[in-house]
Order: C-alpha cells, then sequence, then structure tokens
C-alpha cells in the first residue's frame, strides 16, 4: 500500500521530505536542499530507485543497530532510515520504502 511522502522546510528553512509508510510511521528522510525543485527531485529519486535492493546499502553501528541508505545510480545518498534494534527489522524497513514509495503522494506542507 503506498504511503505518502511529506515535503517540508525545517527550522533553517531549508526544503526536505521524509516517506511515510501507510501507517504514518516515518520510514525515510531526505538531506536538506536550498530549492524546492531539488527537492522534489529527491522525491522522484526515491521512486526510481526504491524497487532497486542494489541501491540499499545496509549500516550497523557500534551499539548494535541497523539503518539504511537509499542511493542513487551515482551512489548518492538520497535517504536515510530510522534506527532499528535488529537486522531484520532493518530488512523490513527497506521493503517498506518500497511499497510506500511506490503510488505514493506528495503532501507539500510549505
Amino acid at each position: 500500500m503506498a504511503g505518502k511522502f511529506e515535503l517540508y522546510k525545517d527550522k533553517a528553512g531549508k526544503f526536505r521530505f521524509r516517506l511515510k509508510a501507510a501507517n504514518g510511521e516515518n520510514i525515510l528522510s531526505s538531506e536538506a536542499y536550498e530549492a524546492k525543485t531539488s527537492c522534489k527531485n529527491g522525491i522522484d529519486s526515491v521512486i526510481r530507485n526504491s524497487t532497486d535492493p542494489k541501491r540499499f546499502v545496509k549500516k550497523s553501528s557500534g551499539t548494535g543497530k541497523f539503518s539504511f541508505n537509499l542511493t542513487a545510480s551515482n551512489n548518492q545518498v538520497i535517504g536515510t532510515s530510522q534506527s532499528y534494534s535488529s537486522e531484520s527489522g532493518c530488512d523490513g524497513g527497506i521493503k517498506s520504502v518500497g511499497k510506500a514509495a511506490s503510488g505514493a503522494k506528495i503532501d507539500d506542507q510549505t
């Protein structure tokens, strides 16, 4: 089931997006963008790249937590996940991004 992208301005006035699953949980967050158009391009890149398992890079911390980055074909990070307590939870988060991004609408809060 599709989620939604929330496009918003952060406290510094930069544009960001977060991808929310159908249940409302934040599952992917972007970097800060100077321009709204660039932020929308980032959303388009998530939609294109989230169906390719090779675009996800899992990471583990020294404290036993797991997270992932979604990358574009040029290896630039498009979005970062929350922290998960298990690797299986992280794998589930990756699957959730693919499901939520497909058909997701943009909620422009700017």
